[in-house]
């Protein structure tokens, strides 16, 4: 017979997979940060809410327990895919938003329609980190993060660009307002999965290498996505080998977009996929680019 999944740890507290349901909870400003944040770039960790609300909350203690009151509430859900990871009971939970949350905004008229990362959890939530760390790291300089559904809305474009026949896809599209200018990015994320040289897969280095190529060389995001400023390609990957053949092949392949693609690599953790702290490097260190030089997302 099946063992029932362990509703509380030995001293009576909540886990995972339970929490004691409170009634009347309602979300305080700071928690419609949280929530605003999350639908604005996907599954988000404690560490992250913390982090982004740190500026007026400095108590990491009582973060937690206003999360878990949300949890209670039924505002905010852990997604199971969490528990798969290795060492998971050692990583800060992942919360997402609930349909009870999203009304809660739409009835607040502050709901946006935006353009949350899809496909494999763990890809996605990977690409919510790499946003939410630019977007924490920005705003904290005065920068304004630009979300994809702003972006979209100038055309009210798809994501997908038709290219040859074939769509290109971005994991992530955003823009950065300095004030006086501003960056448009296209995001890739990388975590090992992917194909090397394979031209038929979508997502091989080869066939997104020449997608991009085309795309930076006809600009065809202009039309598309009806930009007046060029467009930066990131590509984040979790290890110095994979950035090192991806940029091997684009000194060969890239034609006119080496100047506009990009990389950096996720380190200090022993699991980048799910992190335990902002990763504020994406934003404050260099990217390495083919030709020309490095980068800084500052405006330096």
């Amino acid at each position: 017979m099946r063992q029932a999944q362990k509703q509380t740890d030995r001293l009576g507290r909540a886990t995972f997979h339970h929490i004691p349901p409170q009634e009347g909870v309602r979300p305080t400003l700071r928690e419609l940060r949280w929530l605003k944040h999350i639908e604005r770039h996907g599954p988000q960790n404690s560490a992250y809410l913390f982090e982004l609300t740190r500026d007026t909350h400095r108590c990491r203690d009582t973060a937690l327990r206003q999360m878990q009151k949300l949890r209670a509430g039924g505002v905010l859900r852990l997604p199971h895919q969490q528990r798969a990871t290795e060492f998971a009971e050692f990583n800060p939970y992942i919360y997402d938003l609930t349909k009870k949350a999203q009304d809660h905004l739409f009835d607040l008229g502050i709901s946006e329609p935006t353009i949350r990362p899809t496909g494999h959890w763990g890809h996605g939530y990977m690409t919510s980190c790499v946003t939410s760390s630019i977007d924490i790291a920005a705003a904290r300089e005065g920068v304004r993060y630009i979300p994809a559904h702003d972006i979209l809305a100038i055309k009210d474009a798809s994501l997908a660009i038709p290219i040859g026949g074939q769509k290109l896809i971005p994991d992530q599209l955003f823009a950065l307002d300095y004030g006086s200018s501003y960056r448009v990015f296209a995001l890739e994320v990388d975590r090992g999965t992917e194909p090397k040289t394979s031209t038929v897969a979508r997502k091989s280095y080869a066939s997104s290498i020449e997608m991009y190529r085309l795309l930076i060389e006809r600009q065809i995001y202009k039309s598309h996505y009806g930009l007046k400023a060029s467009l930066l390609v990131l590509w984040v990957f979790t290890n110095r080998t994979n950035e090192a053949r991806f940029l091997e092949m684009m000194r060969a392949q890239g034609g006119g977009a080496k100047a506009f693609v990009l990389t950096q690599v996720i380190q200090g953790t022993q699991e980048p996929r799910m992190p335990s702290k902002v990763w504020t490097n994406l934003y404050h260190e260099p990217w390495t680019r083919v030709s020309y030089g490095e980068v800084l997302l500052t405006n330096d």
